[in-house]
C-alpha cells in the first residue's frame, strides 16, 4: 500500500510541475510579445528644424508605422522594377515579331513576282496548247481556258485586295490555274500516247538515215540521172550516199527480216533486202562486208553491214532502196519522217 501512495504523490508533483512549467513558458512568451508590441507601437516625434525662423514641423511615429512605410515602399519598388522587366522583354518580342513580318513581307513580294511571272508563261502555254491540239485533231474543248481569262494586269497581284471569304487574290488565281493545269492534263496525256503510237509505228517504217551517226551525203537522187557507165539518162531506183571512204557501218532504217544476201558482180555487188511491215523493203548494196545473216531479225539503228566498193561502182558508197510492194519510191521521202517537217508534227 506504501508504494502506491509513494506512486500517487510522485504523479501529482509531476502533473502539477508540469503544469507549472507551461505557465511560466507562456508568460514567457506573453511578456515576449508585450515587449515587441510595445516596442513597435512606442511613439516617435520626429522633429524638422529649420535654419531660419520658420515653423518647426513635428511628425509622430511608430517602429510599425515605420515598418509598413518600407514594406509599402518595398513593394512599390519590386512592381516597378517587374514591369520595367516585361515591358522591356515585351519590346524585344515586338522587335523580334516585327523583324520577322518585313521577312514575311519580302518572302510574299518575291511570291507574288514569281506568280506574276507563272502566270505570264501560262497564258502563252495556253494557245500553243490549243494550237497544238487542233493540228492534231484532238479534243481542245476540255481545256478549261475560262479560268485563265480575268481582266486586269497581273499588276493587280499587288493590291492585295481580297475575295469575299478573305483570302488573297493570288489565292484565288492559283486555284484558277490548279484548274487549268488539270484540265490540260488529260490532252498531254493524249498527245503522248499519239506520239509513242506513232513513234512505234516509226520504227516498222524506214524512216532513219541509213548511215551510223549521219555521217555521208546524198551523191546520186531517186529519179531520172546520167548513168556514170554510158553517159546515158536512166532511172535511178534509189539514192547514193557517200563519205569518200570505206568501212562506214550501214544500219536498218526500220526493224525487219534479212530475206536476201548476194552478191551481184555486175550490178549491186555485195547487198542485203529486208523486208519491214506495211509492205516496205529496203536494199543496200555496194557493201564490204555483213554483219547479219539469211532469216536474221534486226532492229531500227541495228548495224548490218559495212560501205563498200563491191559491184559496179565508181568509189566506196552506199546505194539504198526503198520498195513499198512492188514499186520502189524515193527513200528521201522517209528518211525524215522524224523530223519537224513530218506531218504528224506540224
Amino acid at each position: 500500500m506504501a508504494s502506491v501512495h509513494e506512486y500517487k504523490r510522485f504523479e501529482n508533483n509531476l502533473v502539477r510541475r508540469t503544469r507549472n512549467g507551461f505557465v511560466v513558458f507562456a508568460k514567457a512568451i506573453g511578456s515576449f510579445f508585450s515587449a515587441i508590441g510595445r516596442g513597435i507601437t512606442r511613439r516617435y516625434t520626429v522633429v524638422l528644424v529649420p535654419h531660419s525662423e520658420k515653423k518647426v514641423y513635428n511628425f509622430h511615429t511608430s517602429i510599425l508605422s515605420i515598418f509598413c512605410f518600407v514594406l509599402v515602399l518595398a513593394a512599390l519598388l519590386g512592381t516597378f522594377f517587374w514591369y520595367g522587366a516585361t515591358y522591356r522583354n515585351t519590346q524585344d518580342n515586338l522587335a523580334d515579331r516585327d523583324s520577322r513580318l518585313r521577312d514575311t513581307q519580302a518572302s510574299l513580294d518575291q511570291i507574288r513576282d514569281e506568280v506574276n511571272s507563272l502566270f505570264r508563261e501560262v497564258r502563252n502555254f495556253e494557245p500553243a496548247l490549243t494550237n497544238t491540239l487542233a493540228n492534231l485533231g484532238l479534243d481542245v474543248r476540255g481545256v478549261d481556258r475560262s479560268s485563265m481569262s480575268s481582266s486586269g494586269d497581273l499588276s493587280s497581284f499587288f493590291d492585295l485586295r481580297e475575295s469575299p471569304v478573305g483570302t488573297l487574290r493570288e489565292v484565288e488565281d492559283l486555284r484558277r490555274l490548279s484548274v487549268f493545269l488539270s484540265s490540260a492534263a488529260e490532252p498531254i496525256r493524249e498527245i503522248g500516247d499519239l506520239l509513242n503510237s506513232q513513234g512505234a509505228i516509226l520504227t516498222e517504217i524506214p524512216s532513219i538515215w541509213p548511215l551510223l551517226g549521219g555521217v555521208g551525203r546524198i551523191t546520186m537522187r531517186f529519179g531520172q540521172n546520167v548513168n556514170p557507165f554510158t553517159g546515158q539518162y536512166y532511172i535511178h531506183r534509189g539514192i547514193d550516199i557517200s563519205n569518200f571512204r570505206q568501212g562506214d557501218p550501214i544500219i536498218a532504217t526500220a526493224d525487219g527480216q534479212v530475206v536476201a544476201m548476194e552478191y551481184d558482180h555486175n550490178g549491186f555487188g555485195n547487198n542485203i533486202i529486208i523486208r519491214h511491215q506495211h509492205g516496205f523493203y529496203t536494199r543496200y548494196a555496194h557493201m564490204h562486208s555483213f554483219t547479219v545473216r539469211i532469216g536474221q531479225r534486226v532492229q531500227q539503228g541495228q548495224v548490218i553491214g559495212y560501205v563498200g566498193n563491191t559491184g559496179l561502182s565508181t568509189g566506196p558508197h552506199l546505194h539504198y532502196e526503198v520498195h513499198l510492194g512492188s514499186d520502189a519510191v524515193d527513200p528521201y521521202r522517209y528518211i525524215y519522217m522524224r523530223s519537224s517537217n513530218a506531218p504528224f508534227a506540224r
